[in-house]
């Protein structure tokens, strides 16, 4: 049976992140399979408008500002009109939100379950429950999920962690994990000591990624071995200190700062590497490990959320979340490459081939839409607002005012009056 899917989310292309890549990869072999999906995202900078990208896959880049880290302002009334019309044009029949920090995607949802069409998220992060924004965001995803037809998150602690966080029933979340393009991602012909060791780090330069921890394990480590360099691609607000401690301490030829890089250009820098260092603090499912294993690099991670998930014990050296630690394990990891004692980079990137292919993403994901499509769940827009009403009273008079509004356009605008779009086919074409 054949879906008509919108993709939506405030992070998407030209950001780089493993938001952006899920959406990107499911969305292509989706296409593969003759389904129609669109994206919904906000603009970027002179990006505007509707774009076509790979294998003709429709953006629409929403007239709508940022407003706080990469996502729109909340509104909901405002972006109404124009989200119903294009879900209206486009004939969408499921809706598809991305990432819990996206307002787009809650907004976008919202809008489509008063519409009545059958909605999926997928959660790709992990939070916390004891700080102030932790509970904020906790309790907006819990008003978000109420009505959600079945949710999506990358690894079974996700999962345990939305289950909690959102008061969402088990049995409407399941575990579809993220995978690799491993035609992109291939190995390094060897991955021997040469007389140097290159130890890569990819990652958002921000406080959850351990940024803190790296910088003082670069400065341990590059005072204990002249042979150890480092290459750390990303940007972030933590660039700043990560520049003044390479000052500081006289290691710019040891350390090299690649900044923000296109996600084609990962793999060249990973071939350069013999050790893939994450520091995170928290992570649902780390894609740059496996990304890394799938290029022959030996893995030395923290710990956390969904890591040892991710990859079989004996590819990766895992480390609590402090120096320490982590020290220890990459000391491992050295001695090991100079007494030669490694798995050959081949034989990883065969592992990681067999364990996550994107085809077997889309078919897993493509079961939910169809167990949804005829599964005739439509509620009252009183049941809706019941729901609603069950997590917050202050969120009631939003979606009371946002039906009205819903009510009206559909009075002033019905929605034949709209212009549907044609089906252009599969147009080969790349706008910048």
């Amino acid at each position: 049976m054949i879906h008509r899917i919108c993709m939506a989310s405030d992070f998407f292309y030209p950001n780089v992140g493993g938001v952006e890549e899920h959406i990107f990869n499911l969305s292509q072999c989706l296409l593969k399979r003759k389904h129609r999906v669109i994206i919904l995202t906000h603009c970027y900078t002179n990006r505007i408008g509707i774009r076509y990208i790979t294998n003709g896959l429709k953006v629409y880049y929403l007239p709508i500002k940022t407003f706080y880290s990469q996502c729109i302002l909340p509104s909901v009334i405002s972006s109404l009109p124009l989200i119903r019309y294009i879900l209206v044009r486009e004939r969408i029949t499921i809706v598809h939100g991305h990432s819990a920090f996206s307002t787009l995607a809650h907004e976008t949802m919202m809008i489509a379950r008063l519409m009545g069409l059958k909605t999926i998220f997928t959660d790709h992060s992990l939070f916390g429950f004891a700080d102030t924004s932790a509970v904020i965001t906790n309790k907006c995803l819990q008003l978000s999920l109420s009505d959600c037809n079945h949710c999506i998150c990358v690894s079974h602690i996700g999962k345990e962690n939305t289950v909690l966080r959102a008061h969402v029933n088990h049995d409407r979340v399941s575990v579809i994990p993220n995978a690799i393009d491993s035609t992109i991602f291939t190995p390094k012909y060897d991955n021997v000591f040469k007389g140097e060791i290159v130890i890569v780090v990819v990652s958002r330069l921000v406080y959850r990624k351990g940024i803190d921890l790296l910088i003082e394990i670069i400065i341990e480590l590059c005072n204990k071995y002249e042979f150890v360099k480092f290459e750390i691609g990303g940007d972030g607000p933590k660039r700043f200190s990560l520049e003044e401690a390479i000052k500081k301490h006289k290691l710019q030829n040891r350390v090299k700062l690649l900044g923000r890089l296109p996600h084609l250009h990962v793999v060249n820098v990973l071939k350069r590497g013999n050790i893939f260092l994450n520091t995170s603090l928290t992570e649902a499912y780390c894609m740059a490990i496996v990304e890394a294993a799938s290029c022959g690099l030996k893995i030395v991670s923290t710990r956390v959320g969904g890591i040892p998930e991710v990859l079989p014990p004996h590819l990766m050296y895992l480390s609590e979340p402090n120096i320490t630690d982590l020290i220890n394990r990459l000391e491992n990891a050295i001695n090991d490459f100079m007494n030669g004692v490694v798995i050959s980079p081949k034989e990883c990137h065969l592992i990681v081939k067999n364990l996550y292919t994107w085809q077997n993403v889309t078919a897993r994901t493509e079961k939910i839409y169809n167990k949804y499509l005829f599964f005739n769940n439509r509620k009252s827009f009183a049941h809706i607002l019941n729901s609603v009403l069950l997590c917050i009273t202050s969120f009631f008079c939003v979606v009371v005012f946002d039906g009205i509004v819903l009510i009206f356009r559909n009075t002033l605008s019905p929605s034949g009056n709209i212009l549907i779009a044609i089906n252009e086919g599969k147009i080969l074409i790349c706008t910048e």
